[in-house]
């Protein structure tokens, strides 16, 4: 797709485009709780709850079923144009958020936004594609700083945007985003050539491509460990703006507040995605992702015994330190296991994987705050982390010591990693 003195600029680009589509996203998708309560009229305190957990839930859901098919067009298709789909796409749907009068409205469309969506799984395809493997790290690190920093962006213009103009505003603002980077794509990617041709009928074509996992044990433990990572961390995701909200009963500025919260953690775990690749290649990938989901766990704690805004926003933004490293190192284990030809398929079935845990998560998170309050549901985290952290350290040091020593990493001379 590209010559290799030609993939950074492709890279760069493809970095651009993922923080506006994170960013658009996160504009809307935040607020979403108060979307239900000011401007679809749910007002009863317990079906407010059962209605974020749905909202959440079911784009989770819709892209489980989803990630692995255009993972699989990805490499008969082309990965450009997966880019293309999930940021169009996206578009699409959440302007037409922005103009619905029912809650089952909107928990559709959240619905059809999984179906045609999924930008980072796309774009970490992408990257995954053309950066060489001794950068990889680096690249997908980086590249999930991007992620990090549209979702810190858009909480913050989001809240305000509420705040001032309304919520459904927030929708209009996020479509334009989106469309933004879609342009972008189009305009500084070049196509690809797809690694492996269409062949046979079409449903063969997006059938799910499981041969790499039964291939490589390892490789499945790794998605196995991010799928449970992403319940872990989605189990606070829709209680966390009323929890926000229970600490200041005058209600003026929750949005803000929320957004902001959000807003300063994603900035910390964009910080810690962008060492990740660094990092990595110097104490091993597997070390640094045991470090990174301890370090988590230990500072989920005090979260829920956190009495003021400010409290919450301080723990968070200390456990983001941490937990924004597990991801990229996560991607960078699986692009460092796969082939290239397969990398649309794993990253599909990788992204299903998160999907799944994204989906039970809320589901966990509003069951629990339903039935026992707050607090909890940061506890409940907590374990779900350091269990992971537990597994994976076994289960990937394990595969590590059969498969032999580490090879030393070879030196970094350019872009930073």
């Amino acid at each position: 797709m590209t010559t290799a003195p030609d993939w950074k600029r492709t890279f760069w680009a493809i970095l651009v485009a993922e923080f506006l589509a994170l960013a658009g996203f996160n504009t809307s998708i935040p607020i979403v709780p108060f979307y239900l309560e000011d401007d679809l009229g749910v007002t009863d305190p317990v079906a407010l709850k059962l209605w974020v957990g749905l909202c959440q839930a079911v784009v989770s859901v819709t892209l489980m079923v989803f990630a692995p098919i255009w993972g699989r067009l990805a490499d008969t298709r082309g990965k450009r144009l997966m880019l293309v789909r999930s940021t169009f796409g996206g578009a699409v749907v959440l302007a037409v958020m922005g103009i619905v009068t029912r809650p089952w409205q909107l928990f559709a469309l959240r619905g059809f936004q999984g179906v045609l969506t999924g930008t980072v799984a796309a774009a970490t395809v992408l990257v995954a594609s053309i950066a060489p493997r001794e950068k990889a790290g680096w690249a997908l690190g980086l590249l999930q700083t991007g992620v990090f920093a549209g979702q810190s962006v858009g909480p913050a213009i989001g809240g305000v945007l509420s705040d001032l103009f309304g919520h459904r505003v927030n929708f209009a603002v996020s479509a334009v985003l989106l469309v933004a980077a879609g342009i972008i794509v189009l305009r500084f990617i070049p196509r690809d050539r797809p690694v492996a041709p269409p062949m046979g009928a079409f449903w063969r074509q997006v059938l799910p491509d499981f041969t790499p996992l039964a291939a490589n044990r390892e490789l499945t433990t790794v998605l196995i460990v991010s799928g449970v990572v992403q319940a872990a961390t989605s189990v606070v995701g829709p209680i966390l703006p009323l929890f926000v909200q229970s600490m200041t009963p005058a209600a003026a500025g929750v949005a803000s507040t929320t957004g902001l919260i959000l807003g300063i953690t994603s900035v910390a775990a964009a910080v810690a995605a962008a060492g990740v690749g660094r990092i990595g290649w110097r104490i091993g990938t597997e070390r640094t992702l045991h470090l990174c989901l301890w370090g988590a766990a230990l500072l989920v704690v005090p979260q829920a015994f956190s009495r003021t805004p400010v409290q919450l926003l301080v723990y968070r933004t200390a456990g983001a330190l941490f937990l924004g490293g597990t991801m990229p190192a996560m991607n960078a284990l699986i692009a460092l296991r796969t082939d290239r030809d397969h990398h649309g398929s794993v990253f599909g079935l990788s992204s299903s994987f998160n999907s799944a845990g994204w989906a039970l998560g809320p589901m966990i998170g509003v069951s629990i705050a339903v039935g026992a309050g707050y607090p909890p549901v940061f506890l409940v985290t907590a374990g779900g982390l350091a269990l992971t952290a537990v597994a994976a350290q076994v289960l990937i040091r394990r595969r590590a010591e059969v498969l032999g020593p580490r090879a030393p990493a070879p030196p970094n001379r350019e872009g930073g990693g």
